[in-house]
């Protein structure tokens, strides 16, 4: 029995969703292009999952200039630390004040109410093609997968 799921809005693989809207980096940061060209970006479900409990969040502050994998925070569980990476250049213009005080929203709503900053990118044409389509992370997973097997 396969442990796959297609749907048109994300692919689960062994219960990890990845939304079908969105690029990703091999650091497991997804990136939302919003209707005005900014970038949203967070961590993934697989990520949150392989943190476990998130219990602090460290966010970069409005107006910092971020580069592509360069770090811009840092998420801290009970488990481990791991550093947040930019899947893009450019200034952040917000951050998710919410994350300050339930830093669990990213266990919770990876995907939505989890997100992390939004960004306004200076070479998004050029720095996309360095991050993964959909299909293309859910292979990387795959591969995770089997390597920990």
């Amino acid at each position: 029995m396969s442990h796959e799921q297609v749907a048109e809005k994300s692919i689960k693989i062994n219960g990890y969703e990845i939304r079908r809207d969105r690029f990703y980096s091999r650091e497991h940061e997804w990136a939302l292009i919003e209707e005005n060209g900014n970038v949203r970006v967070g961590i993934t479900d697989y990520a949150q999952k392989s943190l476990h409990d998130i219990v602090y969040v460290e966010m970069p502050s409005v107006g910092s200039k971020v580069n592509q994998m360069n770090p811009i925070g840092t998420v801290e569980s009970i488990k481990s630390v791991s550093e947040i990476y930019s899947p893009v250049s450019g200034e952040v213009i917000n951050v998710n004040n919410r994350l300050s005080d339930s830093p669990e929203l990213l266990n919770t709503s990876p995907y939505d109410d989890g997100w992390i900053v939004v960004i306004k990118p200076s070479a998004l044409d050029d720095e996309i093609k360095n991050l993964m389509k959909p299909e293309e992370y859910a292979d990387y997973i795959r591969k995770l997968i089997r390597e920990k097997k």
